[in-house]
């Protein structure tokens, strides 16, 4: 992608990282959630859940579902989902508002259940473990998507610290976009409106 394919002007006249297309959901996304930094358990095992789901589908996919996925997993409640059994998995493999993969609803019960084991008795567990791996801020911003990793080092021992305390689906990929979408790092290029 060339310098200039790295920004899109919107109908509002603003600059915008390319990737948000002319998508009005992507837009609203990119504007108010993308690279803002999110904090607390709950917010950050639904982004885990989210991000697990889109693992080998555009964002979109989810963005467009995702409150049909947050009213099918009960709001994205560790406690809830911890519980589910086999009449659960059936009734969200029949939903035709999530992705309706069994590996994938699989993960989101063990993660609930991962999610619980450390938070139950240390609350704001999950949100210091995931902040723990947030490197130090650029000095330069990006200037194209092809300077954006997909994995850094901060991701891949995310990953694996994740996959310690018995997450499921979160590899070194899922957790760079993690990162990205809650603030962890901040992959807005140079020259989009959001850069303050």
């Amino acid at each position: 992608m060339s310098d200039r394919e790295a920004l899109i002007v919107g109908p509002d006249g603003r600059a915008r990282c390319s990737w948000v297309g002319d998508d009005e959901l992507y837009r609203k996304y990119h504007d108010d959630e993308w690279g803002n930094p999110l904090r607390g358990d709950h917010r950050l095992f639904e982004k885990i859940m989210l991000e697990a789901f889109q693992a080998g589908l555009s964002w979109i996919t989810i963005l467009r579902r995702r409150e049909g996925i947050r009213e099918a997993f009960d709001q994205f409640d560790a406690s809830t989902i911890a519980d589910y059994g086999d009449d659960d998995v059936a009734r969200l493999l029949d939903d035709p508002r999530i992705i309706r993969n069994r590996l994938k609803v699989s993960a989101a019960i063990t993660n609930a259940k991962a999610t619980l084991a450390l938070t139950e008795n240390a609350p704001g567990a999950l949100d210091a473990l995931l902040w723990s791996f947030a490197p130090p801020a650029r000095h330069e911003r990006l200037r194209t998507f092809t300077e954006v990793p997909a994995i850094t080092p901060e991701s891949t021992a995310m990953s694996k610290a994740l996959k310690a305390h018995g997450f499921r689906f979160v590899g070194p990929t899922t957790m760079y976009a993690l990162m990205q979408s809650a603030g962890m790092v901040d992959d807005h290029l140079e020259g989009c409106w959001s850069v303050a």
